[in-house]
């Protein structure tokens, strides 16, 4: 996995605004499709736990992997008296040997898809560790939408290469890789998979300094981004897409 050895500088960018608002648009963006009795939730690629915490924060039972033991150091530090959260140092190419099949109600792959060459094997091991009828959340680069950040960051070279092809360079530095949306839906139906929502994130505070901090009309700016993120045309050309996908009965 590609993301490795960029920890410091994804810690650099926690609490900034693009951050938060990534952050607390899934958050609005899934609760919705989760059960409100408590349920059992692996995130895979969990990082600082921002969603992890958020979860167990609303009761849910949560299991926490990732590979960075610096990462998982300040999820821990989060968890509060009462949370139900367990954490897993591993890479996500061991889901399989380390979780038995269908033993959570909902997964988490948020940000994690697009430092694999090929997504396929893990969207495989994800599907077989939910029960029946549960819940995939995916937050992936929009790959229909590459070329936007390189535009309006006036970046008219990069632009012009990203309509090419789905590779980029992130802005921690590493080459990572978009999905676009028909194509990654493929790839889930064929493992028994269907969309039942999806929606954009960061449609209008994308290219903003990576640095940028919290704006005072910060509700003004999450309530904008979260009607578009759910509203056509914009939400296909945000940075990112969120997918919300169930298991098919049958």
């Amino acid at each position: 996995m590609r993301f490795s050895g960029a920890e410091d500088r994804w810690r650099e960018g926690l609490g900034t605004l693009r951050d938060v608002v990534r952050q607390e648009l899934v958050t609005r963006q899934l609760a919705g499709h989760l059960p409100a009795t408590p349920c059992r939730i692996l995130d895979v690629g969990s990082g600082q736990g921002t969603q992890a915490l958020r979860m167990a924060a609303r009761g849910h039972h949560v299991t926490a992997l990732d590979a960075s033991r610096e990462l998982l150091g300040l999820l821990e530090a989060g968890i509060q008296p009462g949370m139900r959260v367990r954490t897993v140092h591993a890479e996500a190419e061991r889901l399989g040997e380390l979780f038995e099949p269908g033993g959570f109600d909902a997964v988490l792959c948020h940000g994690v898809l697009m430092y694999f060459d090929d997504p396929g094997p893990l969207i495989a091991a994800m599907a077989r560790q939910l029960a029946p009828g549960g819940l995939l959340s995916l937050l992936v680069r929009n790959g229909d939408a590459l070329a936007m950040r390189p535009g309006l960051m006036r970046d008219w070279t990069g632009a012009l290469r990203a309509f090419e092809g789905t590779g980029y360079r992130n802005r921690l530095g590493v080459d990572a890789r978009a999905d676009r949306l028909d194509e990654l839906s493929g790839r889930l139906a064929a493992q028994g998979l269907e969309v039942r929502r999806w929606y954009g994130v960061r449609v209008f505070s994308d290219a903003v300094p990576k640095d940028e901090p919290v704006p005072d009309d910060l509700y003004d700016l999450l309530a904008a981004e979260e009607r578009a993120g759910r509203t056509d045309p914009y939400r296909r050309v945000a940075a990112l897409t969120h997918l919300i996908c169930q298991v098919r009965s049958g």
